[in-house]
């Protein structure tokens, strides 16, 4: 039932949020990033289980530890790149939200050139 207290969290800052749009819009942004961080304190211990368990199967299988780290690198910054994106645009800076989209995008497709590098080789091992 944790996800009734995340969306918990995410109504009652919403509350927060659009009252205090009202009186001291300054603070909308600081509310934002509030919950954002308890939301996230809230599910880091299913992010830790969730590594376990794929590093415990990627022991019992012959997958490459490395791609393992790898493709965890690029979920955690797919997430936070989403959340950053996510407080810019609630901030009303589109045009920030859309570089910082970008820019995660990149960093995710340069990191995985060794994965796409490796699935190439397979196949063309496998071809004739």
């Amino acid at each position: 039932m944790e996800i009734v207290k995340i969306i918990g969290v995410g109504l009652i800052a919403l509350i927060i949020i659009v009252i205090l749009k009202q009186y001291r819009p300054e603070f909308v942004i600081y509310v934002s990033l509030i919950a954002g961080a308890l939301i996230l304190l809230m599910i880091i211990d299913k992010i830790g289980a969730i590594i376990d368990l794929l590093t415990t199967l990627s022991n019992k299988t012959a997958i490459n530890n490395e791609f393992l780290v790898l493709l965890l690198k690029i979920t955690g910054i797919a997430f936070l790149t989403e959340f950053a994106v996510s407080i810019c645009k609630d901030s009303g800076e589109v045009a920030i939200a859309n570089k910082v989209d970008l820019g995660g995008k990149i960093i995710i497709i340069s990191m995985s050139i060794p994965i796409i590098s490796s699935l190439l080789e397979t196949i063309l091992k496998v071809l004739p």
